[in-house]
């Protein structure tokens, strides 16, 4: 969507295009039903559970919530307040609003970093609950009667 939103032309300087990200509005037909609301509830669960977790595990889960709350404060913050001050872009001129357009554009990149060292980090919370089921279900094989 982003390309629809700032346009270029080989003759002419970038052009912030608020109505295609009205007419668009990603952020209510799309995303709030994909990620605002669900990812905000899954953030908000596994801070409460990375903290009942003991040892490496407590540690990875806490740095994946935690990243994944940083993404959420900094999409809060930023994001949603941004592209709403650009949807109603007649209210900026032009250049400020192809300015801002391109900040939001680029800060995007830092936002996928965090989401990717959360993943990361969920990842290796999860090879780490892995290894330790797999050492409890061969503890439980080893000392069971039926043996």
């Amino acid at each position: 969507m982003v390309p629809q939103w700032i346009a270029s032309s080989a003759t002419s300087a970038q052009r912030w295009n608020a109505e295609a990200a009205r007419q668009a509005n990603t952020g209510l037909n799309f995303w709030v039903f994909v990620t605002t609301v669900p990812l905000t509830v899954l953030t908000v669960a596994n801070l409460v559970a990375a903290r009942r977790a003991r040892g490496p595990t407590r540690r990875w889960w806490m740095s994946a919530a935690l990243a994944g709350a940083a993404e959420r404060a900094f999409t809060f913050a930023y994001f949603v307040p941004t592209m709403l001050k650009l949807m109603r872009a007649e209210s900026l001129p032009e250049p400020q609003a192809v300015a801002l357009a391109l900040q939001w554009a680029s800060l995007n990149h830092v936002r996928h970093a965090i989401v990717l060292t959360a993943w990361l980090a969920a990842l290796k919370t999860f090879s780490l609950l892995y290894e330790r089921r797999e050492f409890a279900d061969k503890d439980a094989r080893l000392f069971s009667p039926n043996r």
